[in-house]
């Protein structure tokens, strides 16, 4: 017997019953502390954000043509990046006056990883125009049908639309073929989602 365990197979005292108990319960506990720090980690992310993002002008306040990108760290908010090129988005054309508020709950139900598609999520776009405004939320994989169902359904229910709200689904390689759409721009951000921040 060189394994020490190999004595704990041979024993039917009853005494490894308590040691598997002990090490399921040292498991459970092992498994809520990473959960635990999981969720802290993700409050001071939005934390940290909220920080940020609370002395920024919101998209409703804004005239003009102006966009906000929000994109991963690394990920350009274009068509062409490598993250970008097979996926798409999402449309969601605005009456005037609710991008504030759809823009702000999008950004922190990124943020808050509430879409659950793993990495899926590239970043997001508010496009403020005259007669209407644009959100849109771009993706990695336009042909995964379950991933942009389930982003699809997440963003409804995220953003509390009406059932009979009409959202569009564009894939990249359409919008590339169709140059001159986008018009004059303003960046006011890119790159700074950084879905998995490590704060002290």
């Amino acid at each position: 017997m060189n394994n020490k365990f190999d004595a704990l197979k041979d024993d039917d005292s009853g005494d490894h019953d308590q040691n598997e108990e002990n090490s399921t319960q040292k498991d459970g506990e092992k498994e809520k502390m990473e959960r635990d720090r999981s969720q802290s980690s993700s409050k001071r992310k939005v934390e940290q954000f909220w920080r940020f993002y609370s002395h920024m002008v919101r998209p409703g306040d804004l005239t003009g043509h102006s966009d906000f990108h929000l994109f991963k760290e690394g990920i350009k908010p274009m068509w062409e990046d490598d993250a970008n090129k097979n996926g798409g988005k999402w449309i969601i054309r605005l009456r005037k006056g609710l991008a504030s508020r759809c823009w702000e709950n999008l950004i922190l139900a990124m943020l808050g990883e509430q879409f659950m598609v793993g990495e899926e999520i590239c970043g997001a776009v508010v496009s403020v125009r005259f007669q209407e405004d644009i959100i849109s939320i771009w993706n990695k994989t336009a042909s995964d049908q379950a991933t942009t169902a389930r982003i699809r359904d997440t963003l409804r229910r995220v953003l509390n639309l009406p059932p009979n709200t009409i959202m569009e689904y564009k894939t990249h390689t359409d919008s590339i073929k169709m140059p001159g759409r986008l018009g004059p721009q303003r960046l006011l951000f890119q790159n700074l989602w950084k879905p998995r921040l490590n704060v002290p």
